[in-house]
């Protein structure tokens, strides 16, 4: 009888065992993610229809519903290999401190200057946009992180990086806003008087705050009247899913090496990179029956896409210059409060998460900012690691599931995603501390207002 092998507190792969393929999670669904619609035909977005707006080899990963596999090009993974592999770490610490019997494991994407998992699609899309022979990007962001990783991988490639930060976290996070700016980005708030559509926004909300919706659009319009810029998006889109997908593939590798399956598998949940990079691998097993894991996406009561809004085809940002997408949505016009939930505000969700939602194989729960706050402090006393906002939602849902194999004896094993650092997140810290956090839920006539501009769309 073998002898069984001893679980470090870190788990990292040898760099022989890097993933090498993407692994897209669409080959292996039996209902497919219904295809983006072209908003004046309200027919499927077809190749030619998408090229003047995103990279070319960006839109066959965006429609390539069949390919199980993409192999990652050497350029990609030799970067890759600066920040990667990322743990795969057990929180000793924490289950001690919760005297849960609960096993918990965390993937940690924090550990590269962007400060999370966006780096792993923004040097994709920009190696792609490089290779197409462009002079530059356009992009939204919301916490900043996405920007972040952008303006990192578009300075390795030297291309021009225009970026459209969310007003309210342009405001709160100076810093990682000086941070795109170090890497050769330009930072504009959004929604903003450069462009066409963000002075319409501005004009029918005075004051508003923004939101990704916003930015979206403005970075659109941007990018279409600019000739040899292409726009990219880091969220919610097939192909960040496809690149993502490094995350759980890692995750996957490492604890097959020790023997270990996780019970459940948590994930923050805005636009869905993270969540449907975590689980991938996990969830190819689901779908073809292989294996069973209770897969729960986490998001903020403020702004609630899964768990209050409507499974319809509606727009992608508020300015509706975009292609619509099949998802669960709380409408383009809804327009969050200005919390802490950083990037985890879009009105929308993935169209991959959202059919895999609607067919029941993943749940959704949505928490409150404060109880947010208080588990990401507690979490960081016991682990070390100051988490982001976004992440620390996962974190709060995988301590009260910790606690309940504390009530029922249940060994559970859990692995969530930490993919992201709060150490530009002060001013979020501070007011929780100060006893200046409020919970802020909208109200079914708040949610009403944003569903009425859904297209009534019947197909």
């Amino acid at each position: 009888m073998s002898a069984k092998k001893v679980i470090p507190y870190k788990i990292y792969l040898e760099e022989s065992e890097l993933p090498k393929t993407w692994y897209n999670v669409r080959a292996d669904m039996k209902n497919k993610p219904a295809p983006l619609l072209n908003p004046a035909t309200l027919q499927p977005m077809s190749a030619a229809d998408l090229a003047p707006v995103f990279c070319e080899e960006l839109i066959r990963q965006e429609l390539d519903n069949d390919t199980r596999e993409y192999p990652i090009p050497q350029a990609i993974q030799d970067f890759y290999k600066m920040y990667r592999p990322s743990p795969l770490v057990r929180a000793y610490c924490l289950e001690e401190k919760l005297q849960t019997p609960a096993k918990i494991y965390y993937k940690f994407e924090g550990n590269n200057t962007s400060g999370s998992h966006k780096l792993n699609s923004a040097i994709a899309q920009a190696y792609y946009a490089k290779q197409q022979g462009l002079k530059g990007v356009t992009t939204e962001t919301g916490a900043g992180q996405w920007g972040t990783a952008l303006s990192m991988a578009c300075s390795y490639f030297d291309l021009d990086c225009k970026v459209y930060m969310v007003k309210v976290s342009y405001e709160q996070k100076p810093f990682r806003r000086e941070v795109m700016r170090t890497y050769g980005a330009s930072v504009v708030p959004s929604p903003s008087d450069t462009t066409a559509v963000g002075r319409k926004i501005l004009e029918q909300f005075p004051g508003t705050t923004g939101s990704l919706g916003c930015a979206i659009s403005e970075a659109v319009e941007v990018a279409v009247s600019n000739p040899g810029y292409r726009y990219v998006l880091g969220s919610v889109l097939n192909q960040v899913l496809l690149h993502q997908s490094v995350i759980g593939v890692e995750a996957k590798t490492a604890m097959d090496k020790y023997g270990i399956k996780p019970d459940m598998i948590i994930g923050c949940a805005g636009g869905g990179s993270n969540l449907g990079g975590l689980i991938a691998p996990f969830m190819g097993e689901k779908l073809r029956g292989e294996a069973d894991y209770q897969i729960i996406a986490v998001e903020p009561a403020s702004c609630p896409s899964l768990t209050r809004g409507k499974f319809a085809y509606d727009f992608c940002d508020t300015g509706m210059v975009c292609p619509m997408a099949k998802m669960y949505t709380l409408g383009s016009g809804f327009i969050p409060a200005p919390n802490h939930a950083g990037g985890l505000r879009y009105h929308g969700m993935s169209s991959i998460l959202s059919q895999l939602y609607h067919d029941g194989y993943m749940e959704a729960r949505s928490v409150e900012q404060t109880k947010v706050f208080e588990a990401a402090e507690q979490f960081a006393r016991v682990e070390g690691i100051l988490p982001a906002p976004e992440s620390s939602h996962a974190i709060r849902v995988a301590i009260d599931e910790a606690l309940k194999c504390k009530e029922t004896g249940e060994e559970k094993t859990i692995l969530f995603g930490l993919t992201g650092t709060g150490y530009f997140d002060m001013v979020a810290y501070e007011k929780y501390h100060d006893g200046q956090m409020t919970d802020y839920i909208p109200t079914d006539a708040d949610l009403e207002r944003g569903f009425a501009g859904i297209p009534k769309i019947d197909l």
